[in-house]
């Protein structure tokens, strides 16, 4: 694992601090990384609102067809002996 170092302000060192001892983390690298995952989360659920807005608004669905299947089945077979 590398390491990272982040300068703060004072002010922003003190919350950071009161974060940790409040929250129980162990220290500033796990307060830290619980960040990073939460911001990841934040911006996965951002994509996926974007997609489904792009899908709502893309138009009127159409039912599958056999043939659609047949070729979504072909494409994965494909897909899988590549590997």
């Amino acid at each position: 694992m590398e390491s990272i170092v982040i300068s703060l302000p004072d002010s922003q060192r003190v919350y950071v601090e009161e974060q940790i001892r409040l929250g129980g983390y162990s220290n500033a690298s796990e307060y830290f990384s619980l960040l990073v995952q939460l911001d990841r989360k934040r911006q996965a659920k951002q994509r996926l609102e974007t997609m489904l807005i792009e899908g709502i608004e893309s138009g009127s669905a159409e039912p599958m067809t056999a043939q659609d299947w047949e070729e979504i089945r072909l494409a994965v077979r494909e897909g899988t002996q590549e590997g």
